[in-house]
């Protein structure tokens, strides 16, 4: 499973011209699946989104966490983060589970994360999506487990 995290102000979803879901501060999570993806590597993922400490304290440094600051999470799910480039110029995506699993798989992220205790708003999966955010710092992360790590 691979997580792409951003900081935000504040970050919104619009799908076909409806506002379907905003946060104000807290982190914009695009979840991608992969193929063997479990329930290990979503709850340890959500854990690990929680508690990472990439928020200000009172003197400025990155030493709060989304549960220390109680921000917000908007989890967009995102199967294009399994794109693989390496050959041609169109990405293979035979990396990513298929829509069955990647649901279910990023449905479990999204409870894991509920269970940390994160308010948690979402996408819809699988439908074309307009993200909007303003990104604090910026401040963006990658984080990844692979099955059985």
């Amino acid at each position: 499973m691979k997580l792409v995290i951003q900081r935000v102000s504040s970050a919104s979803v619009e799908i076909e011209g409806f506002d379907t879901a905003a946060i104000g501060p807290g982190l914009l999570i695009l979840c991608g699946v992969g193929a063997g993806d479990t329930e290990a590597e979503a709850a340890w993922l959500a854990g690990k989104a929680a508690r990472l400490r990439i928020f200000a304290d009172e003197e400025g440094n990155m030493n709060r966490s989304l549960l220390d600051v109680g921000g917000e999470a908007l989890v967009v799910s995102q199967f294009t983060l399994y794109g693989d480039s390496r050959k041609g110029n169109r990405p293979s995506f035979t990396d990513a589970a298929d829509p069955d699993r990647g649901k279910a798989m990023y449905e479990r992220f999204v409870q894991c994360l509920e269970a940390e205790g994160v308010p948690v708003k979402t996408g819809i999966f699988r439908a074309m999506m307009k993200v909007s955010l303003i990104n604090e710092g910026p401040v963006t992360l990658m984080l990844e487990r692979s099955p059985g790590a």
